[in-house]
């Protein structure tokens, strides 16, 4: 005989069982005398599909609603009529209409439960349309070309930029075969890049066109129609019949700029048009040269600090006596006060370095309190501490901002106050550079001894944006006046011979002759002419190399530059292609490198027309913090350097911080955080 169960409403009756039960109670089954537990989970579903539901004895439980959802924190119930009556329902939550979920370069797309960040890895997010804009597109409804790209050159400030291997003015961008920024077609447009370069096949910047023929002087057999072949006129740009040379210094009278006095190299430093040979005011002063206690450079107040008949504009050390000037490892910096410990590796010594323990080759010092910007908190000395100055290198105590943008009136397209606006500065943050120009140039031999090759012999061109070297010279660099901390530096690479398949490059950092760093480029395997003090043998392809040379230029360092691989207490090799891919002639190559001494992050690409064919990843040596820029060249002739430019950069592109190391971005952040005295925010990343 049964037993009823408890909550169940049983009467007696006659017969067998001698009872009866009305039913089973909520959340069992059964006709009372038996009843078993009902499963409400599977049979009504009462809580939401991505919630988990407990079935229990008697009744169910449902979860809280996950992460991501708003809804109950929970709930239970017994029996199907509840469950159904009383379903849990959990709503999405779109983070995506939250603040900001993503970064500035991604956009949000909401999910189930959470969101997902979409990076704009070719373009930029566009808020008022949730997506990324193509990056050829710029904000305010300016589309670029589909070869061209969109720039971000600082805040509400873009251009349009074509491609690397096509050229324009970047709403219209044409192919561009030599790589030298003129296009291989006449586009539809006024501005100066759309006209059709005048030497599809030879890159040539400037586009000089001598005798106005549309054929550029680079590509023209006579350039000046005087019916004598370039490489046999003593004036090749200028017409003479006669090739008269007064001087006999090989450059005709009818372009040489001291007719009557032998200056083969026609430098002329104040641009005057009369060669420094003949000029009785080199530098444009108006003090002669005999008086002039700097002749080559502009010093109308003649100021003479340590007197020792050297003005302290050209003087190599301005607090130290040396009239002789000596200069023995070629970095600016007279012998006399070139001594002593260099603990932060700029290249400057402690002695006479603005900020000797913070890396800052350039030296820049805004204020001219002797507190270089690299370790002045204010760096405009107007009260205000840089994180909190609305222009930190422009004087401003009253901080007037009219518009209310953040960013004062006094600096409002000029950061660095240099009558040049950021979107047109190729170092916004420093006052000294505006654009690239290699026209005021050192040169450096790096065998000087013996008489095997000559030196090199380098022209400028392109106001300083282009650089040749004629001759099969011993190895040599061409070093610019401008001094760099982070940097991005390019250009194009072509030698314009089938003769040799020697080496050729650049180099970046350079400190002194005996320190920096230089990529380069050989077409072929050989070993060097010379075993003495080594045998040195230099195989095919693109290296990068560290030059920390302990004798300087001369034997040892020249065949450790020609042997690839490391020489003890010479040349380090830090990255060589492993492919042994050799440049070819009459071939344009562009390069981009990047260099973040402060990381020690080196990255160099190049591309061939406008295909990518050398990536050498990150790259880390912390060895040389920052110097000047140069070209290099070995046993190699007829090198063209074309479309220089370079550009002050401490940040880096998003894909190239990405591949960095957690770690190692943590402790980026940290320290430039602290040295910059910002909380927040990534300062590397563009």
């Amino acid at each position: 005989m049964g037993t009823p169960l408890i909550g169940v409403r049983c009467y007696p009756i006659e017969e067998y069982p001698f009872y009866h039960c009305e039913g089973c109670p909520p959340g069992s089954t059964g006709n009372g005398t038996n009843c078993h537990d009902l499963d409400e989970c599977d049979l009504a579903q009462p809580c939401d599909e991505n919630v988990r539901c407990t079935n229990l004895s008697p009744g169910y439980r449902c979860d809280p609603c996950p992460p991501g959802f708003t809804g109950s924190r929970g709930s239970q119930g017994v029996g199907l009529e509840e469950a159904r009556r009383n379903k849990q329902r959990c709503e999405d939550i779109d983070e995506c209409r939250q603040a900001a979920p993503c970064g500035q370069n991604a956009y949000c797309v909401n999910t189930v439960g959470s969101y997902d960040c979409v990076e704009c890895a070719n373009g930029r997010y566009d808020p008022s349309i949730g997506s990324c804009l193509g990056e050829n597109y710029c904000p305010g409804g300016i589309q670029c070309d589909a070869n061209a790209k969109c720039v971000q050159h600082g805040p509400n400030s873009y251009s349009c930029e074509c491609k690397t291997g096509w050229a324009g003015n970047g709403l219209y961008c044409g192919p561009d075969h030599d790589l030298d920024g003129w296009s291989d077609q006449r586009l539809p447009c006024r501005d100066p890049r759309c006209k059709l370069d005048n030497c599809l096949d030879v890159p040539n910047s400037g586009q000089e066109d001598s005798d106005g023929d549309g054929v550029g002087d680079a590509c023209d057999n006579d350039a000046d129609k005087d019916r004598i072949p370039n490489d046999k006129d003593n004036c090749p740009f200028v017409p003479n019949f006669d090739q008269k040379d007064s001087d006999g210094d090989r450059v005709g009278d009818a372009c040489d700029n001291c007719p009557y006095d032998s200056n083969p190299d026609q430098k002329d430093t104040d641009h005057d048009r009369k060669g420094d040979r003949c000029d009785d005011d080199i530098d444009n002063d108006g003090i002669r040269n005999e008086r002039d206690n700097c002749p080559l450079i502009a010093n109308r107040d003649q100021s003479d600090r340590d007197h020792d008949g050297i003005g302290d504009v050209c003087d190599n050390c301005p607090h130290n006596y040396n009239p002789k000037q000596k200069d023995s490892d070629f970095d600016n910096i007279g012998d006399e006060c070139d001594v002593g410990p260099d603990q932060d590796h700029d290249g400057i010594p402690d002695q006479i370095d603005n900020c000797p323990t913070v890396p800052n080759g350039n030296q820049l010092d805004t204020d001219g309190d002797n507190i270089g910007d690299a370790c002045d908190d204010d760096k405009d000395n107007d009260g205000h501490k840089d994180h909190q100055d609305n222009c930190y290198l422009v004087y401003n105590p009253d901080q007037l901002d009219s518009d209310g943008d953040g960013r004062g009136d006094a600096c409002q397209c000029d950061t660095d106050n240099d009558t040049r606006c950021d979107n047109v500065d190729n170092c916004p943050n420093n006052s000294l550079i505006y654009q690239t120009d290699f026209s005021k140039y050192q040169t450096v031999a790096l065998d000087p001894e013996g008489s095997s090759q000559m030196d090199p012999v380098w022209e400028i061109y392109n106001q300083g944006a282009e650089i040749t070297q004629t001759v099969n010279s011993d190895p040599g660099l061409a070093v610019g006046n401008d001094k760099f901390d982070g940097v991005d530096f390019e250009g194009t690479f072509y030698v314009g011979t089938d003769v040799d398949d020697d080496y050729a490059g650049f180099i970046f950092s350079y400190q002194s002759n005996k320190q920096f760093y230089v990529v380069m480029w050989k077409q072929n395997q050989q070993t060097y002419w010379d075993s003495n003090p080594f045998r040195a043998v230099g195989e095919a392809g693109i290296q990068i190399k560290l030059v920390d040379s302990q004798t300087g230029p001369g034997k040892m360092l020249r065949n450790s530059l020609w042997h690839t691989g490391d020489t003890p207490n010479q040349v380090k090799l830090l990255w060589k292609d492993a492919r042994n891919m050799g440049w070819r002639p009459k071939t344009s190559y562009r390069w981009y490198l990047i260099h973040r001494p402060r990381i020690g992050l080196i990255r160099l690409q190049i591309y061939e027309k406008d295909k990518k064919i050398t990536d050498s990843g990150n790259i880390f040596d912390r060895t040389l913090h920052g110097g000047r820029l140069g070209v290099f060249c070995f046993s190699q002739e007829t090198i063209v350097w074309s479309d220089l430019a370079y550009r002050c950069n401490e940040r880096l592109p998003e894909s190239m911080w990405n591949e960095l190391p957690n770690n190692l971005r943590g402790s980026i952040n940290k320290d430039f955080n602290r040295a910059h005295r910002i909380s927040s925010g990534n300062p590397f990343l563009q």
